[in-house]
């Protein structure tokens, strides 16, 4: 296994300060937004200090019923190769349901969803590690997610789940303590436990994030400062085992470098505290192959998931045995994630509608699901609005429209300073000729 160390989650936002912080031995980037013949001048010149980088996948959906998309694994194996990368990373989770094998529209959540620890799911994500392993050039670790809901029918424990997919398939983990935590406040589930269930000389390394609790439901925000709690889990781990790597994650309202620093050192602090005989375990061997998953398995398992997403994001009746009130919480989460990450790719909306923004973006997003990514939902919301006749005022919904002309449509219009003025100024004259 390789040693690692301390660690931060690499953001643009941050960059600058990434450089300057002391002790970094590492950084993790959201692969997905890596291009990797473009790497950020900043990440570049980290690399070329040797600090080691690994991409953190988002959007594979291993624990989805689907057998994981070619095209995603071959980005996913461009960003290791590209950033010299010693593992790449991805998430125990679905993202997505619907498709051929339901023989309804595919839909998206945006979000990490919890797979029902079961044993056709087992079946299903193990299978689907096998396949993401054969395609990856380097190893591949899997990451527990935090969850507002628990599935009906569960028959194992997270630790139990976790264990025999390392059995299974020598997959590493990439334990997230804040997760354990979450879990522990949202599902009742003890972090002691599913660490004693854990195969510790499986573990790649850690992350560790901040949350905040609101109306008694632990939101794992990656938005406020590590709490207490969190750095417990940590040394719980620590007592156990001596992770190869540890790493903050931070990814909104970015504190001053100060604060970043006094979070790593607090993690530093637990990890020494807690360091254990035998430093770094073993590396996991791969296991003998399973037999095929039927197609009755995959089928089973996406009418599941698409009944719990449609639900979410759809406005579908809850499946049976869910916690309503907590499908509330978890659909209200994920319309805010939305908005939220909408605003990222498509600034100019928030700028423009102003604190209309996500009002009209909640009203466009109930029944609404997801259906080709961020990008393709800022233009399908930008069209409601228009559709609707708004917004109510001309000179918003002149630059509405205009937006959405320069970005729809099977090519894009030309982005010369002088054809967008022009472009600009008879869309001002057409609003005048109106008025």
């Amino acid at each position: 296994m390789v040693r690692l160390g301390t660690g931060i989650g690499w953001r643009p936002e941050i960059a600058d300060d990434i450089a300057r912080l002391p002790g970094i031995d590492w950084v993790e980037v959201v692969a997905e937004n890596i291009c990797p013949d473009h790497v950020p001048d900043a990440l570049r010149r980290l690399r070329e200090r040797g600090t080691t980088v690994v991409p953190h996948g988002v959007s594979l959906g291993l624990g989805g019923a689907e057998r994981p998309d070619p095209g995603r694994l071959e980005a996913l194996a461009e960003r290791a190769e590209a950033l010299g990368s010693p593992l790449v990373t991805e998430h125990i989770a679905f993202v997505r349901a619907g498709g051929p094998l339901t023989a309804s529209p595919a839909i998206e959540a945006g979000h990490l969803l919890p797979v029902p620890r079961t044993r056709d799911a087992l079946d299903v994500l193990c299978e689907n590690v096998r396949i993401a392993q054969d395609a990856l050039p380097v190893p591949l670790a899997v990451e527990n997610i935090a969850a507002l809901i628990s599935w009906p029918g569960e028959e194992m424990t997270e630790g139990q789940f976790l264990a025999e997919l390392v059995e299974r398939t020598g997959v590493r983990l990439l334990i997230d303590v804040a997760n354990l935590h979450t879990n522990h406040v949202n599902r009742g589930e003890d972090p002691a436990k599913a660490l004693d269930e854990l195969p510790t000389s499986a573990i790649a390394y850690v992350h560790v994030a901040g949350g905040v609790e609101k109306d008694g439901v632990w939101h794992d925000s990656h938005a406020h400062p590590v709490t207490q709690p969190v750095l417990d889990v940590l040394a719980e781990l620590c007592a156990r085992t001596a992770p190869p790597g540890v790493l903050l994650e931070r990814d909104e309202d970015f504190p001053a470098a100060g604060e970043l620093a006094g979070e790593l050192d607090a993690i530093r602090a637990v990890t020494a505290a807690g360091v254990v005989e035998g430093a770094v375990a073993p590396a996991t061997t791969s296991a003998a192959p399973d037999a095929p998953v039927p197609d009755a398995v995959r089928e089973r398992l996406a009418l599941a998931q698409t009944s719990l997403l449609s639900a979410l994001v759809g406005g579908t009746p809850p499946p049976e045995g869910f916690d309503r009130r907590r499908l509330r919480v978890q659909s209200a989460a994920l319309t805010a994630k939305r908005a939220s990450v909408v605003a990222k790719v498509a600034p100019e909306l928030p700028e423009i509608l102003g604190t209309g923004y996500r009002p009209a973006f909640a009203r466009y997003a109930d029944g609404r699901p997801m259906t080709g990514g961020y990008r393709r939902d800022a233009l399908a919301f930008a069209e409601q609005l228009l559709a609707d006749g708004r917004p109510e005022d001309p000179a918003a919904r002149r630059r509405l429209t205009l937006w959405w002309q320069e970005r729809s449509g099977p090519a894009p219009l030309a982005s010369h300073p002088a054809a967008r003025l022009a472009r600009r100024v008879r869309l001002a004259l057409s609003g005048r000729r109106a008025a």
